[in-house]
């Protein structure tokens, strides 16, 4: 082992140790007293930062005799970096699960330990050395084919046998957790209201395309191709999702709604109305799960005026493309990423169309960001140093939300270096500015509040040539046929398209359920930071998401 591995394995032994005797003053007081100890379900079976050495006391009190860790070891050899900081995966176990987490050391004492369940003994995955053979050589009479299997499967569940899991949502969250519950071999739909997979995408605008690269948006299990490319068209993705349901054999209702559920406290399980096929299927999981999305409930400010205007208004999520408004004057209320996206398409199209800038956006530049803010993780770069997507979302999961900020300015101080002159004309045009409160750039305001900011695809420059007109202020009122500014600007309109986001996810447990166990969820996204459009207190981790 090198020098840093043999530090590291002395701390986990001594870690380990304590642990394993039950002495939690001891394994607290190997923690720095600013310490972060960040459990994904291996310890705590929730998704759980412990901030600070009496948090971590508290956890392992209520938990340590349960969990029973054990086998604290490094994986693969620790660094040591200039300032100190010692760091490196490690391996562990409990009593029912493997687990894996990475650690960092500061001054000889743990600074931040991320510890996440792999697997659960006795529930591995049938993968590798484990999967299934696929042919059956029993030669039995009557035994059936692959195919016949799968096809009783389809025919009998949700009718004559009940899923444990009934998942509301066929977009990609949704098809990823189905496909990891068929390989544990847990009973499984997921309902979708769409006609196909990957409708969600489908029939978004046509010249959408993902703003993340394709190394930050791999599915479990079926990776796309190497030739796939960088910024996935939405057409190209919604094929993909709709090819991956079938090939993982994911059991999945297309054109079926979910109408209503009740739980059952003495029976432990949900009854759930599904419109489908015409009629309605009662299903009875004891699971279920909302995977609606956290931009599909859209929120249409309720502006004075809106009644009586006599061209054409929808919602971004509503917006099909450019195509029918030509000769038409269109309007896009909102500058943040579908804004962008729409009015360049708009534009490109020969049409005249304004965006009203109601506050500051952050905008980044696509290759800046993806060079300076994802490319040691996110990149053929990260690829070549041996760091696939598996062990980059474990990297970036490993640093706390509480100290993430701190991370982030040193990227995004960099990205106004380099693209100085590109934030001065956009300025110049007109555009308001800003990189979240604290200066720490779009993914914190993505995480705090999920809007606010723009990955530039070229939609900037053509503000810059004053191709997107541009107007600011709160929308007064609206006309029979025009948007009038609390500036006294009239903004002549024959269309007007809502880019003002979305509200909160657990709307669709008020409509699904009631309101009451939808405020039981609470508030869906953000940390609690107190900036704007996330308020306190702060939670530590993302509000009710998974």
């Amino acid at each position: 082992m090198t020098d840093p591995t043999k530090k590291l394995q002395t701390i986990l032994d001594n870690l380990g140790s304590s642990l394993s005797e039950s002495d939690i003053e001891t394994a607290v007081s190997l923690f720095a007293k600013n310490c972060y100890w960040r459990d994904l379900v291996s310890f705590t079976w929730n998704i759980v930062t412990m901030d600070g050495r009496d948090q971590v006391r508290d956890m392992l009190n209520d938990c340590l005799a349960r969990v029973q860790p054990s086998g604290w070891c490094v994986a693969e050899d620790a660094k040591e970096s200039d300032d100190g900081i010692l760091e490196g995966w490690v391996n562990f176990e409990t009593e029912v699960a493997r687990g894996y987490g990475f650690i960092r050391v500061r001054d000889g004492q743990i600074w931040t330990l991320l510890t996440t369940m792999v697997e659960l003994k006795g529930y591995e995955e049938k993968k590798g050395l484990t999967r299934p053979i696929g042919a059956n050589h029993d030669n039995n009479i009557g035994a059936k084919t692959w195919k016949e299997e799968r096809e009783e499967e389809i025919r009998l569940l949700g009718y004559e046998t009940q899923p444990y899991v009934l998942v509301i949502g066929g977009g990609q969250g949704g098809i990823a957790l189905g496909a990891r519950l068929r390989q544990l071999g847990v009973p499984t739909i997921i309902v979708e209201k769409n006609e196909r997979a990957g409708d969600l995408w489908r029939k978004r605008y046509k010249t959408l395309c993902l703003h993340d690269p394709v190394w930050y948006d791999h599915l479990p299990y079926i990776q796309f191709p190497e030739n796939w490319p960088v910024l996935t068209p939405k057409d190209k993705l919604a094929d993909w999702l709709e090819m991956y349901t079938k090939v993982m054999e994911l059991n999945y209702w297309t054109k079926s709604e979910a109408k209503s559920a009740q739980y059952d406290e003495v029976k432990k399980e949900w009854t759930v109305v599904i419109e489908r096929e015409g009629g309605n299927v009662i299903l009875r999981p004891k699971q279920l799960v909302f995977a609606t999305g956290m931009f599909s409930k859209a929120n249409i400010p309720n502006i004075p005026g809106r009644d009586i205007f006599q061209g054409i208004q929808h919602h971004s999520s509503q917006h099909p493309g450019p195509d029918g408004f030509i000769g038409k004057k269109v309007v896009v209320v909102g500058s943040n990423t579908s804004s962008h996206d729409i009015c360049a398409a708009l534009y490109e199209t020969g049409i005249d169309v304004t965006m009203v800038q109601r506050s500051p956006t952050t905008i980044i530049r696509s290759d800046s960001l993806m060079e300076f803010g994802l490319g040691d993780l996110y990149s053929e770069r990260a690829l070549k140093s041996g760091i696939a997507t598996g062990k980059a979302d474990l990297m970036f999961a490993s640093h706390p939300y509480a100290i993430m900020a701190d991370y982030q300015k040193p990227f995004y101080d960099q990205i106004r270096k380099v693209d100085a002159e590109f934030y001065k004309d956009l300025e110049k045009a007109g555009f308001q500015l800003d990189f979240g409160e604290d200066e720490s750039g779009l993914f914190m305001k993505f995480l705090r509040r999920g809007t606010g900011y723009y990955i530039d695809g070229g939609a900037s420059q053509l503000i810059i040539d004053g191709k997107i007109k541009l107007a600011h202020g709160q929308i007064e009122r609206i006309t029979e046929n025009s948007v009038i500014l609390d500036s006294g600007t009239v903004l002549p309109a024959d269309v007007i398209v809502y880019a003002t986001g979305y509200n909160s996810m657990n709307g669709w447990v008020a409509d699904l359920i009631n309101k009451e166990t939808a405020d039981k969820v609470g508030k869906v996204w953000g940390l609690g930071s107190d900036t704007t459009k996330d308020p306190g207190p702060w939670e530590g981790e993302e509000r009710n998401m998974w």
